[in-house]
């Protein structure tokens, strides 16, 4: 089975619940709604041998209608064939199910989201932070705050070029 099989098949199976296919530095990546994550992950686990989770991060794009979002790389080791997996959420309540009862590696992974970007995995078994300190009342990756510090004296535009 090669990737355009795999592909294909997601289709069939998921008419309506993709959104975007593309390729991007020999990577095939989907979109997926976020009310399917748990099902399409299982489906290319069961049936396609997708048995490794590489990587799983939160994005924050604020320019999108739907900014959160959690980016999912899998990887058939047999086939050695890579998909990414993108399914965006809104930004009042970000919740996605958890996929750690799939695959293990999905725990710490999850809890560094959340930790990061507050996106919610429901059925977590312990959705805590993990990085930062629990009394941090802000999630430091959500792109909320100016770059620059406008209240800064000693820093003159001439130093950088404007």
């Amino acid at each position: 089975m090669n990737k355009e099989q795999i592909i294909e098949s997601l289709l069939v199976r998921f008419e309506n619940k993709i959104s975007n296919i593309s390729e991007s530095y020999n990577i095939t990546e989907i979109t997926v709604e976020a009310s399917e994550n748990k099902s399409v992950a299982k489906y290319l686990y069961e049936v396609h041998g997708f048995t490794f989770l590489t990587d799983l991060c939160g994005v924050h794009y604020p320019n999108q209608s739907l900014q959160l979002g959690v980016v999912y790389h899998f990887h058939n080791l047999l086939l050695n064939i890579r998909l990414r997996v993108k399914c965006f959420l809104e930004y009042e309540n970000p919740c996605i199910e958890t996929l750690s009862d799939l695959y293990s590696a999905a725990n710490w992974m999850e809890r560094e989201t959340y930790d990061f970007y507050g996106i919610k995995f429901t059925n977590h078994p312990d959705l805590t932070r993990i990085l930062n300190v629990e009394y941090l009342d802000y999630f430091p990756l959500r792109k909320e705050y100016p770059l620059e510090d406008p209240t800064r004296e000693d820093k003159t535009d001439k130093y950088f070029g404007r």
